[in-house]
């Protein structure tokens, strides 16, 4: 088979588990940091055997780190992480000789964006059988933030608190700030509560959590920056939507995609928080059960009807 031209993958960027067996499709997983990308041994081994899997990680990308730390001087896009997604992507489908087995795209957090994105972006006859959504939040009006906004503050602790817990393997609970309190006072409140939890060690000073807590927040602004001009298309492809049980918006069931479902979306939950869903053995039973099956290659279609 001829390769394409452009099916060089930029290095380490595509960490591949392990290859899918003769005629079956292979999930491909889209990475955003903040965790361990190792994390997805967990979902890989929970899948049959024969399915294929493999990782797209965002942390590869220099550019992608540099624009939380540096934003001032970044010209980073979605759409030039999509590019490099897709070269990826097709990279390794023409690796494996599998450009007519069927795949599914998993995206967890801000990684849904850009699986919903990548998917889009590709050409009819390459697109998965499905995007599957790990408590991602829709890239749409109602939950962007332009620069200048302020994401609520009390949301911003209660989801370092799930970081921070699953970081350090154990659950904390923030407890409630005054209102009107300032940053230093909710964070010296979360000190607390996180050495109570056992997440910390008595004694780790205030200033070891505030500098955690802006390398977080930096990353948080960064992935607003990018999706703010970002106007992504309405989904060409069925969409799952896997909130956690402790999720990061726990009112909405498909946190915004549902305006984006094209081609419908069904909502489950998931054991754990934003984070230890991608940890917690149960939770990576539950996500590998909703992963749509993946047809033997002689039983996908790839003509697909019009929008």
């Amino acid at each position: 088979m001829a390769r394409r031209p452009d099916a060089t993958s930029p290095p380490k960027l595509l960490l591949r588990h392990r290859d899918a067996a003769p005629g079956a499709g292979t999930v491909y997983a889209v990475h955003p940091g903040a965790l361990p990308v190792g994390l997805w041994t967990g979902l890989s081994a929970a899948l049959p055997p024969e399915t294929g899997f493999a990782v797209l990680d965002l942390g590869a990308v220099p550019e992608y780190g540099e624009a939380a730390l540096a934003p001032e001087s970044s010209r980073l896009t979605i759409d030039h992480l999509i590019d490099l997604l897709i070269t990826a992507y097709r990279a390794d489908r023409d690796r494996t000789g599998a450009d007519d087995a069927g795949t599914v795209l998993v995206g967890w957090s801000f990684g849904g964006v850009l699986a919903h994105g990548l998917a889009e972006r590709l050409e009819p006859r390459e697109r998965p059988l499905s995007v599957v959504l790990l408590d991602s939040i829709a890239p749409t009006d109602a939950y962007q933030h332009t620069e200048g906004d302020e994401i609520d503050p009390s949301l911003v602790l209660r989801w370092f608190a799930m970081f921070l817990g699953a970081r350090r393997g154990a659950e904390v609970r923030p407890s409630p700030v005054p209102d009107g309190a300032d940053a230093e006072a909710a964070l010296t409140v979360l000190l607390a509560d996180a050495i109570g939890a056992g997440a910390l060690p008595p004694g780790t000073p205030l200033s070891g959590v505030r500098k955690l807590f802006e390398a977080y927040t930096a990353g948080l602004l960064r992935n607003n920056r990018l999706t703010a001009p970002y106007r992504p298309a309405p989904a060409t492809v069925p969409l799952v939507q896997i909130k956690a049980g402790d999720s990061l918006i726990p009112t909405d069931p498909t946190l915004g995609w549902e305006e984006l479902a094209g081609r419908g979306i069904s909502a489950h939950s998931a054991p754990g928080d934003h984070y230890t869903m991608l940890i917690r053995p149960d939770a990576s039973q539950a996500i590998a059960g909703l992963v749509p099956p993946l047809r033997p290659a002689h039983l996908v279609s790839t003509r697909r009807p019009s929008p």
